[in-house]
């Protein structure tokens, strides 16, 4: 039904728009009950929990960052079966975000383009949100990512991330920072090193006792991610999220003409699935087992989160393939799970 419904619908509408009208919904579901009687229905099996960061995941699938920015929709998006929300990226100063059109189909691919850079209403009004939502004891686990605030300069990025960080790591359940969208200036940048090790090391103090995760872009090279790895275990780091969207464009389906049409920005959804897998399994063999890796990218079903899960994910995420395959997304993955286990 809902296929149809994309194909005559939605698919002809503006794709920021139409993922306002989903989101509208899902924040509606806590309301009057409603919630509860779908989660009843979406509930995954207990078979699927995980222990991860010192938390109790329902299932190993949840949203990935970028669905739900500004935290609103966590307790609807947990009852339709996600076992954790990743909300943001948030950054210090509330943001716009880039002009629109910002947000791209490429339907043959089951893909999207988004230059959305980081529209948010900011940390602090989140995390006055998010409080909220913490103390409620029916959630699924909540994860915050924090970014870098356009308007403020690489050099000064350590404070900025800090300043968030001090507001949202007290409502969070775990704190990632992001360095790896392609769509604020200077930021991929600081995945570098020498810049990223103090970053991380200063975020880590502020976070205190939240686990604290590093999401990381797919378009490094297999020695940049080893030496990210190894950093993350050098500072003792909760984990790694890999991976975010990607700039490359090889290999798709779609009509060159409206890829060059939708320009710049990061590509997510099928085209990214294999090379996510593949820095997954260069983590995996670079740090020690009980380092929580966090998969994403181009997961559509739940043979790939199994194949995920198999090739040493600790929890997968997914986002793009929520637009295309509807709101009972999650409770497909989690019953498939329970079948192919």
């Amino acid at each position: 039904m809902y296929r149809t419904l994309f194909s005559l619908v939605l698919s002809k509408l503006d794709p920021e728009r139409a993922h306002q009208l989903a989101f509208f919904v899902i924040k509606a579901l806590p309301t009057f009950g409603v919630g509860r009687l779908v989660r009843r229905f979406t509930r995954p099996d207990p078979s699927l929990a995980v222990d991860a960061l010192g938390l109790r995941f329902d299932s190993p699938f949840g949203v990935a960052a970028g669905f739900d920015k500004d935290g609103e929709g966590v307790i609807g998006l947990g009852q339709l079966g996600f076992g954790h929300v990743e909300v943001g990226t948030l950054t210090a100063r509330a943001q716009p975000g880039n002009e629109k059109p910002r947000l791209f189909r490429l339907i043959p691919d089951r893909a999207v383009i988004n230059r959305m850079g980081f529209n948010n209403h900011g940390a602090a009004t989140a995390a006055r949100r998010l409080g909220t939502i913490a103390a409620t004891r029916k959630r699924p686990v909540l994860g915050v990512n924090i970014g870098k605030s356009r308007v403020v300069s690489v050099e000064d990025a350590t404070a900025d991330y800090l300043e968030s960080a001090r507001v949202l790591a007290p409502v969070a359940d775990y704190l990632v920072v992001n360095v790896s969208s392609p769509n604020t200036p200077g930021l991929r940048g600081l995945q570098e090193l020498d810049l990223l090790a103090p970053l991380l090391r200063a975020v880590r103090e502020v976070a205190d006792e939240v686990p604290l995760l590093v999401k990381i872009a797919p378009d490094l090279t297999d020695d940049q991610v080893r030496k990210i790895a190894d950093l993350v275990v050098d500072l003792r780091l909760a984990g790694i999220i890999a991976t975010n969207t990607t700039i490359a464009r090889e290999g798709l389906r779609t009509d060159p003409a409206v890829v060059e049409k939708a320009g710049a920005g990061g590509l997510s959804g099928a085209p990214l699935a294999e090379r996510s897998l593949e820095v997954l399994r260069l983590i995996r063999a670079q740090v020690p087992a009980e380092l929580c890796v966090i998969s994403v990218g181009g997961v559509e079903t739940a043979a790939d989160v199994q194949r995920r899960l198999d090739a040493g994910a600790t929890l997968v995420q997914g986002y793009t393939a929520f637009l295309y395959l509807g709101p009972l997304w999650a409770r497909q993955i989690n019953r498939g799970l329970v079948r192919l286990r």
